[in-house]
């Protein structure tokens, strides 16, 4: 019975040995796949951080671009802003020529047609005959005082000068001097006009072409504006996208994570678990050692026991053997010194003991024999003990290191867990900061949207 329990206790730690040789090689597969998981993680991050850094430098260059756009459509705006104040200006100058030419047209009239007979000299363009129109007011105004003056002198002379032909021949003379004096002033006068009205039309033609190439300068630079800010939408949109990207990225990581939190929560448990069991084991090794050592200390009582009685009944043997050999030398002796009826008798009574005493001989050999036999069978026990006991206790520090080695692992492994739990606090952290700065620029581009709106609508209002 003792060999079949042993026999079996023997198989069954057999099959937990390599129950646990199987669990083993399980936990470090499965310590393998996190390990190529967290890598993995690891990677997917590196590149969701390089990503997001990318993202961060476009976004910086965007938001450099954007300011440095929003200043020179500011300083579009003033410059078209006073373009506009000046060409109001023109147009009320316009406004005033016209009408100071429409009341003059009506008491002047053979001034307008001599400055209306040289069209050659004035350009077809309308600002420049409205200046010339300027030009012909003030010539008509000074044409208009020399033949007043004119008028008047020679009434005067006409007034104070003598009677008869005398009178009138000087005065004839003096007529046709100053008609000669007033057509020269008059000639001097329109010459002088024409060249100062060509100086003023040329000045004001020179004006009207740089703002014309002032205004097509500026469409130009609104036309490279809204380029501009059409691709400063366009890498925003991408820039959502990416931030999008970024998310789903964020959180395919995340329901990673937690699958694989909690592949290593089962794991945990079920190392726990088998801890648990190879404690129980070992507990009832333990036990198991010190019921055999209680055995063993009985089989050597026992053997001690056995050992004592068999030195007696070997002393004894040995006595009996001598009284024998004592007694057989005595019977020689009395069969060679007589033979008488009373000795016959007492050989008789002694051959009667010597039976007696062979007979115990034979029953303490057979005895002895039957000791030895036991004590064979008992060291053969107590070998067989010793052998169990000595596999016990390898057995039980294979255990001891399989543990430790699991300790190890376990530590290991909590480690690891730690760190990730860091690096995905980490993740998380940094994609809340990720969010914020989308935020950031959403809200950006919401407050930047009517000012695209502004701009694309200046080169509609200035065409």
């Amino acid at each position: 019975m003792n060999q079949n329990e042993y026999e079996i206790r023997e198989s069954q730690r057999l099959r937990e040995l390599e129950e646990y040789k199987g669990r083993a090689a399980q936990m470090e597969k499965t310590m393998k796949w996190w390990s190529d998981c967290t890598n993995n993680w690891r990677e997917k991050w590196a590149k969701v951080r390089n990503e997001r850094n990318q993202a961060r430098d476009e976004i910086k260059q965007l938001r450099v671009a954007l300011e440095s756009s929003m200043k020179e459509s500011n300083g579009y705006k003033r410059e078209k802003h006073e373009l506009e104040i000046q060409v109001q200006q023109l147009k009320k100058e316009m406004e005033k020529i016209h009408h100071s030419l429409m009341k003059h047209a009506s008491t002047h009239k053979e001034p307008e047609r001599e400055i209306s007979g040289s069209p050659d000299q004035f350009s077809n363009d309308g600002l420049k005959n409205v200046n010339s129109e300027d030009g012909l007011v003030t010539k008509a105004r000074s044409l208009s005082e020399n033949e007043s003056n004119s008028e008047s002198k020679i009434a005067d002379e006409f007034q104070q000068g003598p009677s008869g032909k005398d009178s009138k021949n000087v005065s004839m003379e003096l007529n046709d001097k100053q008609f000669q004096k007033l057509k020269l002033s008059k000639s001097e006068d329109t010459e002088d006009d024409s060249e100062y009205l060509i100086q003023k039309a040329k000045m004001l033609q020179l004006r009207l072409e740089d703002a014309q190439k002032a205004i097509i300068s500026e469409k130009e630079e609104k036309m490279q504006l809204l380029k501009s800010m059409d691709k400063i939408r366009h890498d925003l949109e991408e820039c959502r996208s990416k931030c999008e990207e970024v998310r789903s990225a964020r959180q395919e990581a995340v329901r990673e994570l937690l699958t694989m939190q909690e592949t290593h929560r089962a794991e945990l448990r079920i190392i726990t678990n088998s801890l648990q069991e190879e404690t129980n084991s070992r507990e009832s090794l333990e036990r198991r050692l010190s019921e055999l050592r209680g055995e063993l200390e009985r089989l050597q009582s026992e053997n001690a026991s056995f050992w004592s009685r068999s030195e007696r009944l070997e002393t004894e043997k040995i006595n009996l053997e001598r009284e024998n050999k004592k007694m057989k030398t005595e019977l020689m002796d009395s069969q060679v010194s007589g033979r008488s009826p009373m000795w016959n008798v007492a050989n008789g009574s002694r051959n009667e003991e010597i039976r007696l005493l062979q007979q115990e001989l034979i029953d303490k050999n057979k005895e002895i024999q039957e000791l030895r036999h036991s004590q064979s069978k008992m060291k053969k026990m107590l070998s067989e003990a010793n052998i169990e006991m000595g596999h016990a206790v390898r057995r039980a520090e294979q255990y001891e290191t399989e543990v430790k080695r699991l300790r190890t692992r376990i530590e290991e492994l909590k480690k690891e867990l730690t760190m990730a739990e860091d690096e995905l606090d980490a993740a998380s952290s940094a994609i809340r900061r990720l969010q914020r700065n989308n935020e950031e620029l959403n809200a950006r581009l919401h407050k930047y949207e009517p000012e695209l709106n502004d701009l694309s609508a200046m080169p509609q209002t200035i065409l």
